[in-house]
């Protein structure tokens, strides 16, 4: 495995190198069923088993119990930011976005098409460096849920302190930090995310639901886009992602062996950090797209002197083994993710670049 590059691409992203080999191992023949994974029936008896395991490993993780199902389901987020408002957004009622970056934009633009939505809280004027106060969080009356997004590939910022609003219902996406540390699971009436990011190879979006939400769906929408039809069907419906939805659990599993969230978060909390003090201690020549207090975990971003710097900066990157590292062309400079598979090897790997580059440039 000598010749693995170090990835830090923001999604598809890095997988655990301990599942991937060991997806290899069983690739041709799952559990001597005498086919791939990618070959078997959903309806089989092993892929149940796969399917059910998925759910109670997530559950086991985030500390949920009975009053939750873990569906999975396609479509990425993006069908996700459709099909919430579709579901839980009745007519004469508010949906409550608070907007941090582009995704939640996006997401409050899906619901605008099935009724009314409020923007209850807003960082677009600083170019969304930031998580907004709760001071600066104004709801609307009555909103039928708040709606947020909780990491920010794109701008490299996170909400470090999860809000909660009583009891209206808070929905989060969360598809690029899901898993990465603790929280409170049980704050959220509903999480989904892409697994592309943190959790698996794309084809399957998880969504984390409590069980009330599905007792109201309205039967005017197409049973394929109603959270109750996958949740009465144990995610099996139609056709699910079979292979995705098997690695995802594979991933799961190494979360758990790993030592759950609480090992995966120090972990998460010692790779940032070598990266931004390498920022922090640059004496300016890089330069953190995000304030220090809503700082991603996930996804660095930076600027450099000039745009020719960063443009030398991930071709040089990239011919050492350090691949991904450009930046979205909303922020520009560089960006880093370093999600969970990421290990602690790879951020110093990535620390020793930096400051040779400074080196040699600053």
């Amino acid at each position: 495995m000598n010749n693995r590059i170090i990835n830090f691409n923001a999604g598809p992203a890095i997988l655990p190198l301990e599942v991937l080999m060991e997806a290899q191992a069983e690739f041709l023949n799952y559990q001597q069923t005498g086919m791939s994974i990618l070959e078997i029936s959903h309806r089989s008896k092993p892929y149940e088993a796969i399917n059910a395991e998925a759910e109670a490993n997530m559950k086991e993780i985030l500390g949920l119990g009975d009053n939750y199902r873990v569906l999975f389901l396609q479509g990425g987020a993006s069908t996700q930011f459709a099909m919430v408002p579709m579901n839980f957004l009745p007519q004469g009622r508010t949906a409550d976005y608070i907007l941090t970056g582009a995704w939640s934009e996006k997401a409050m633009k899906e619901a605008k098409l099935f009724g009314n939505t409020h923007v209850a809280g807003t960082t677009a004027e600083g170019n969304y460096k930031r998580i907004p106060r709760m001071d600066e969080i104004q709801l609307s009356e009555n909103p039928a849920y708040v709606h947020i997004t909780s990491n920010n590939t794109i701008f490299g910022t996170q909400w470090n302190k999860l809000p909660s609003f009583g009891q209206v219902p808070l929905i989060a996406d969360m598809s690029s930090d899901i898993l990465n540390k603790p929280f409170d699971a049980e704050n959220f009436a509903m999480i989904y995310a892409g697994a592309q990011k943190n959790l698996g190879p794309s084809g399957v979006t998880v969504v984390i639901i409590r069980k009330d939400l599905l007792e109201n769906n309205p039967k005017t929408i197409s049973a394929m886009m109603r959270y109750e039809t996958h949740a009465k069907n144990d995610s099996m419906y139609n056709t699910p992602p079979v292979f995705s939805v098997y690695m995802l659990n594979l991933v799961l599993r190494w979360l758990k062996d790993q030592g759950g969230l609480s090992v995966i978060g120090k972990r998460n909390i010692a790779k940032a950090a070598l990266v931004y003090d390498t920022i922090d201690q640059s004496s300016g020549f890089y330069r953190g797209h995000a304030d220090a207090d809503s700082r991603s975990l996930m996804n660095v971003t930076f600027r450099l002197p000039n745009e020719e710097q960063e443009k030398k900066f991930a071709k040089e990157a990239e011919e050492v083994g350090l691949i991904g590292l450009k930046g979205h062309r909303s922020v520009g400079g560089l960006r880093a993710s370093i999600y969970n598979a990421m290990t602690l090897e790879g951020c110093q790997a990535l620390k020793d670049f930096m400051l040779e580059f400074q080196r040699k440039n600053g």
